[in-house]
């Protein structure tokens, strides 16, 4: 059936309609109380389920209203206030305590302490120091700050949290994109079915009136008005309830789409693993070059490196021809020598041998090379984040398979999956590795497959997985554009909150559509038989429409 036919079909044929018929044919009848009653009833309903609707909307509301309309500027040795629109890259703000921070930028002042609750449901506001990344939506809690803007209003954090969920609540799930268009069909072939208790009857002699109140009956019972409004309903309420708690959905689709987990994916690094490397050893007059060059990279390891070195003393080389190869290392010149730093990989692509005696060591480790020689290596250790072992509990307990894809050497994967009680586990994967063992467990097993990274590094494994989920994403691009839900910290028993939101969410769209059509089909066959009055309709019709949405409401109310 064409989307143009159910288009016409939609505004030639609904729920007015069927009242409107109703109450002419109640008039009709004499039943002037009971006509009246039709339409005070069917607006009454109305009037409740918008203001459901605006409750259910309510936290994204919030997240609305909390936006900043100023902000103030240092410009010519004076304070500006300006909108936050104005602001440009470069510009010193000042936020004081109390105050919302307009856009994103980096701190000036050496401490200071925000409130990220709005951006990530936290209760326990964050301390950042000097150079660290203040994001849109922050409150400074304790004292006036100042930042450097280092993106513009509509590219900061906040703007881009604020868009997502409106979009959120354009894209439909599936069950509420069945029910629009099944209410399309159904209420002209209830119109359709009306007429005929009406015709066959009276054509075969039987009393007109009877017949015509009967079919009364059977329209006003057959509202659809609970289904269309309470599925949706449902599903702003979990969008809204998942918000609240600093996961972000993308769309209705994908808080559907999470309660057919079968198996979660996760990366490694800095989504188990808290990413915060301390040096253990350092083996051989590498120190000083390896940290030069790692001074180019974000990774987790290199910044292990450099802080080691900048704490023990050292000076940092000036390096030239830096090159980066994703997930092997970095290779660089420092006074005409040619240095190579990263995994053990990165070395035999080069032809470099070393000593085999290091692929023995659990730790992660970085390996150097200089002029095409071994030069050492630097052993460095991440620690497990707090609450994995019981998501990964969680999840198990939920009938959900947990795997672990890293790039990091068998020894280490296979302790972290250990220690953890993840179930599978896959190390020394490349990027694309990554991406070929992903692709095999979607083809291996049976219903969704989501994937759990920082959202960066993992990009095209959060992009190919049934559901996308970036972890620590407040802030970053590539998460917030990649990734179909977003966990605003890097707490990973998130995870979890998310698929029991989902979860949720789907028992209560799934009781309303029960509770719905059971109800219609009792008091429609009750009419037809002569067994309902008018007034039984009425108020089953309103009384199922109160209950599905009090129903819905109920997930407003939900602790995760």
């Amino acid at each position: 059936m064409s989307n143009k036919f159910l288009k016409i079909t939609g505004i030639l044929f609904n729920e007015y309609v069927l009242m409107g018929l109703s109450m002419l044919g109640a008039f009709y009848l004499g039943e002037y109380i009971e006509g009246i009653a039709i339409v005070v009833f069917f607006l009454v309903g109305e009037f409740f389920q918008e203001r459901a609707v605006k409750r259910a909307k309510k936290n994204i509301r919030n997240l609305i209203d909390a936006r900043p309309n100023t902000a103030r500027v240092l410009r010519n040795n004076a304070i500006e206030e300006i909108p936050p629109e104005h602001v440009i890259i470069g510009d010193i703000l000042e936020i004081r305590a109390g105050e919302s921070v307009p856009v994103d930028g980096i701190l000036d002042v050496d401490v200071a302490l925000f409130n990220t609750a709005v951006l990530t449901g936290e209760s326990v506001p964050r301390i950042m120091h000097k150079g660290g990344k203040v994001l849109s939506g922050m409150i400074a809690s304790d004292c006036a700050v100042r930042i450097t803007a280092d993106k513009t209003y509509e590219n900061s954090a906040f703007s881009r949290i604020i868009e997502m969920v409106q979009n959120a609540t354009e894209r439909k799930a599936g069950s509420e994109k069945f029910i629009r268009k099944f209410a399309r069909i159904y209420t002209p072939l209830v119109i359709f079915s009306a007429a005929l208790v009406v015709a066959i009857p009276t054509l075969a002699g039987a009393d007109f009136d009877t017949w015509l109140y009967r079919a009364l009956i059977f329209l006003v019972a057959s509202c659809p008005c609970a289904l269309v409004i309470s599925i949706p309903l449902g599903f702003f309420g979990g969008v809204g309830l998942a918000s609240r708690n600093g996961i972000l959905f993308k769309g209705g689709n994908y808080l559907d789409a999470i309660t057919h987990l079968r198996t979660v994916v996760f990366d490694k690094t800095g989504t188990l693993t808290k990413g915060v490397f301390e040096v253990q050893n350092v083996e051989g007059d590498v120190l000083q070059a390896a940290a030069s060059i790692e001074k180019y990279s974000n990774h987790p390891i290199a910044k292990s490196i450099v802080e080691y070195a900048l704490k023990h003393g050292i000076y940092m080389l000036e390096a030239a021809d830096i090159k980066e190869q994703g997930g092997l290392g970095l290779s660089a010149t420092i006074d005409g020598t040619r240095w190579l730093v990263g995994n053990t990989h990165l070395l035999e692509i080069n032809g470099i041998a070393y000593p085999q005696e290091i692929k023995s060591i659990v730790e992660t480790i970085a390996v150097c090379a200089c002029n095409g020689k071994y030069a050492g290596y630097i052993t460095v250790a991440d620690e497990i984040k707090n609450g994995v072992k019981e998501t990964i509990s969680e999840l198990k307990n939920a009938g959900i398979n947990t795997v672990m894809l890293s790039g990091d050497k068998n020894a280490i994967v296979e302790k972290t999956a250990r220690e953890t009680g993840i179930d599978k586990w896959f190390g020394e994967l490349m990027p694309d590795g990554k991406v070929e063992k992903l692709t095999s467990l979607k083809n291996a097993e049976t219903g969704k497959i989501a994937f759990v990274g920082d959202g960066i590094n993992d990009a095209p494994v959060i992009a190919i997985s049934d559901i996308g989920i970036a972890m620590g994403g407040m802030g970053s691009d590539i998460a917030i554009e990649t990734a179909d839900v977003v966990i605003q910290t890097d707490n990973p028993f998130k995870v979890v909150q998310a698929i029991k939101i989902g979860r949720t969410t789907g028992k209560v769209v799934w009781q309303n559509i029960t509770l719905s059509l059971g109800v219609k089909f009792i008091v429609l066959l009750l009419g037809v038989l002569g067994l309902a009055t008018l007034w039984a309709a009425v108020i089953a019709d309103v009384g199922v429409a109160f209950l599905a949405i009090f129903n819905a409401s109920r997930i407003l109310g939900k602790k995760v």
